[in-house]
């Protein structure tokens, strides 16, 4: 993180992705996604990410040569494409109305258009390291105009080989969000008003997913575990509301009746594939409500604002999950909000 300036440039691929937002203005996002990424021209099916034709399609840029249904939307006119500003630089955001549609899109871009699971409690997905064939199509015609205008597939060949390494000029990296109630919890748990939860909801997850993105690009890694969600939930909860409510952030993870734990709360996502033992389980939730607990304190104390969010986040993710829950959390905190160098 040393040496950086914030706000961050873009990364490259938004120069596609601007006229792609551009284009999803003029007829919809869906048709103006399909004909820059290859998934979509595909339904999800079971083995489907075996066939010829999708390798073909996902690997080597190759369409097929009849159109096929592509993926299915239940509600095509929902999905919305912006660029959401951050300061890691913008970043693309998929937005739907439906439920299914998310899961959709998250079989499709993120798991091959392979019927995977995708949990209830799951409201978003980063997708990363993806080809786009559009962006490789834009580099071939940049490469050949510079060459005078004549295709060449042989010399074309030897500059992709060139380029290959460099996954920035043809990988993406951007996120998929539903739009239903944040963690699963339902807004009568709550006390509010169903429309009035979904629209809090979108803004927390949106806060959510764009502190991991920032993350990511401050620390070069994109990390999937527990500690990274507290983070997120805590930046979403300050960004949106100005504070952080523990009891709110205990209830997306399932602790909110601590020491016991409900089946189906968002922590489960993070307990191994073979799950914990009963006792491992144990010292991680005391952990989870410890540092829960010591985040709060924290804000109590220092009363950050919505703006310091990111800033907070990019301190608290050079923590580990038993630093945010030792008895010396505030002071290794407040070193860690001192490395971090401020916005201009």
């Amino acid at each position: 993180m040393r040496g950086l300036s914030w706000p961050l440039a873009d990364e490259p691929h938004l120069e596609a992705w601007t006229d792609y937002a551009r284009e999803a203005q003029e007829k919809g996002a869906l048709p103006a996604l399909r004909e820059r990424l290859v998934q979509l021209r595909f339904p999800v099916e079971e083995g489907i990410s075996q066939t010829d034709t999708y390798r073909a399609a996902t690997r080597r840029g190759v369409l097929p040569w009849a159109a096929g249904p592509g993926l299915e939307l239940g509600d095509p006119d929902g999905l919305r494409l912006r660029l959401e500003p951050t300061l890691s630089g913008r970043i693309p955001i998929l937005t739907v109305a439906l439920r299914q549609d998310f899961e959709a899109l998250v079989r499709a871009l993120s798991g091959r258009n392979e019927p995977i699971p995708v949990p209830p409690s799951m409201g978003a997905c980063i997708v990363t390291g993806l080809n786009n064939w559009d962006r490789v199509a834009r580099l071939r015609r940049a490469f050949e105009a510079a060459r005078g205008g004549e295709p060449d597939d042989a010399a074309w060949a030897e500059e992709f080989a060139r380029l290959v390494p460099q996954r920035e000029l043809y990988q993406d990296r951007f996120i998929i969000l539903s739009s239903g109630p944040y963690s699963a919890v339902p807004a009568a748990d709550l006390g509010l008003a169903d429309d009035a939860w979904r629209r809090r909801s979108l803004e927390i997850r949106t806060a959510h997913e764009c502190t991991h993105y920032l993350t990511h690009r401050a620390y070069g890694r994109m990390r999937n575990n527990l500690l990274d969600e507290l983070i997120a939930d805590f930046a979403g909860l300050l960004q949106v509301d100005g504070a952080y409510d523990a009891s709110l952030a205990l209830r997306f993870l399932g602790l909110e009746d601590y020491p016991r734990w409900r089946e189906g709360g968002r922590l489960s996502s993070y307990l191994g594939d073979p799950p914990l033992p009963p006792s491992s389980t144990a010292v991680l939730h005391t952990l989870v409500h410890r540092a829960v607990r010591n985040l709060a304190a924290c804000c109590a104390a220092r009363a950050p604002r919505a703006g310091d969010a990111q800033r907070w986040a990019l301190a608290l993710a050079g923590l580990t999950l038993e630093e945010l829950a030792a008895e010396d959390m505030p002071a290794r905190l407040a070193a860690s909000l001192d490395a971090v160098p401020a916005a201009h």
